[in-house]
C-alpha cells in the first residue's frame, strides 16, 4: 500500500500486467516444472501484488505493477535473513521465478500460510502480547545495505502535504476527520526521532496480519520492508486491536515506548487510516473498513 499517492484518490492502483492462471501456470512448468501439476487458483489481489494459490501448502506471489518489481526481491533477499530472529511466522520464500514469456519481473513461490485475514477475522485480544513480542523481535538493527523505502519509516513531514490533502478530501465525506484527529497529527508532526533505524515491516495493516481461531499465525506482505522509525510499525496497534486495553498490553510486551515514539505512531496510524479510507471509499470497502475503524480508535484512550 502506497502512502505517497497522487493529489486526488483513485483507488486501488491499475494493474501493470496481466496476469492469470494461464500465465502463472505457464511459468511453473517452465521454470518450476515439479509443481505445474499442483492444482491452482486465484487467491487475492493486492495493491502491488497478485496470489494464487498452489495445493494445499504453497502459493505464487507475481508484482502486477512496475514499482513492485524492486519490492519483491527485497522480500526474497530479507526474509530468509530474518525468520530466525521473528516470533511470528513469515512467509520466507520456497522457490524464486525470473522473468519469462512476456512477463518482465521475478516472482515467488511461498508457503501458504494458515489463517485469515485480520479485517475478516479480528485476532483475540490475548494476542497482544505476542504481537507486541514479535515488534520487538522485528525492530532491531539493520545492516548498512538494508532497502530503503522513500514512504515508510522517515520523518512524517516528508508526507505532510499528500497527507494534509487526504484529510481534507476524507472530511468532506465522512464525519471521521475531528479535531482530535488533526491534533494528533499535528502533534505527530512536531515530534522528533527519538530512537535509532530498525528493520521496519513497513505495511503492517490488518490484511497483512493472519488470524487462525482467534491467534495471529503469520505476517505477509513484506515488500516495503525497509529500515527507519518504529513508529511507523507500531501504528498498526490501532489498525488491529479494537480495544485500548489490549493496545495497552502490546506495548507493554514491546517494552520502553518513549512518549515522543508514542506520539510518532499515532500520527502513523492516522497517515494509515487516512490512505487506506480515502482510497477505500473509491472502489474497496474491505479498506474503507479498517481506515473507519483505525480513525475511530485513535479518537479513544490508549
Amino acid at each position: 500500500m502506497d502512502t505517497g499517492g497522487p493529489s486526488t484518490s483513485s483507488g486501488t492502483p491499475v494493474a501493470e500486467f496481466k496476469i492469470d492462471s494461464a500465465l502463472v501456470s505457464a511459468l511453473l512448468a517452465l521454470q518450476h516444472p515439479d509443481l505445474a501439476q499442483l492444482p491452482l487458483e486465484p487467491a487475492d489481489v493486492g495493491w502491488d501484488n497478485a496470489m494464487f494459490r498452489l495445493g494445499d501448502r504453497l502459493s505464487v506471489r507475481l508484482p502486477r505493477r512496475a514499482a513492485a518489481a524492486s519490492l519483491i526481491l527485497h522480500e526474497q533477499t530479507w526474509l530468509p535473513r530474518l525468520a530466525n530472529q521473528l516470533s511470528l511466522p513469515i512467509p520466507v520464500p520456497y522457490r524464486i521465478g525470473t522473468p519469462a514469456l512476456g512477463y518482465p519481473c521475478h516472482w515467488s513461490v511461498l508457503p501458504w500460510l494458515r489463517g485469515t485475514p485480520a479485517d475478516l477475522n479480528e485476532p483475540d485480544a490475548s494476542q497482544a502480547l505476542p504481537f507486541g513480542n514479535f515488534l520487538r523481535s522485528l525492530h532491531v538493527s539493520a545492516p548498512e545495505d538494508a532497502p530503503v523505502n522513500p514512504v515508510r519509516g522517515g520523518p512524517l513531514t516528508q508526507r505532510a502535504a499528500v497527507v494534509e490533502e487526504r484529510l481534507h478530501r476524507v472530511a468532506m465525506k465522512t464525519p471521521l476527520i475531528t479535531p482530535g484527529i488533526r491534533r494528533i497529527w499535528d502533534t505527530a508532526l512536531s515530534t522528533p526521532l527519538d530512537v535509532p533505524p530498525r528493520w521496519l515491516h513497513g505495511d503492517l495493516h490488518s490484511r497483512n496480519v493472519l488470524v487462525d481461531q482467534g491467534l495471529i499465525s503469520g505476517i505477509i506482505d513484506w515488500g516495503d520492508i525497509t529500515v527507519g522509525d518504529p513508529a511507523t510499525d507500531l501504528a498498526s496497534l490501532w489498525l488491529l486491536f479494537a480495544k485500548p486495553a489490549a493496545r495497552y498490553a502490546a506495548l507493554s510486551a514491546y517494552h520502553d515506548v518513549s512518549e515522543a515514539t508514542l506520539r510518532r505512531a499515532r500520527g502513523w496510524a492516522v497517515l494509515f487510516g487516512s490512505v487506506l479510507l480515502d482510497s477505500g471509499l473509491v472502489d474497496n470497502p474491505r479498506n474503507a473498513v479498517i481506515g473507519a475503524h483505525t480513525l475511530r480508535r485513535l479518537a479513544e484512550p490508549l
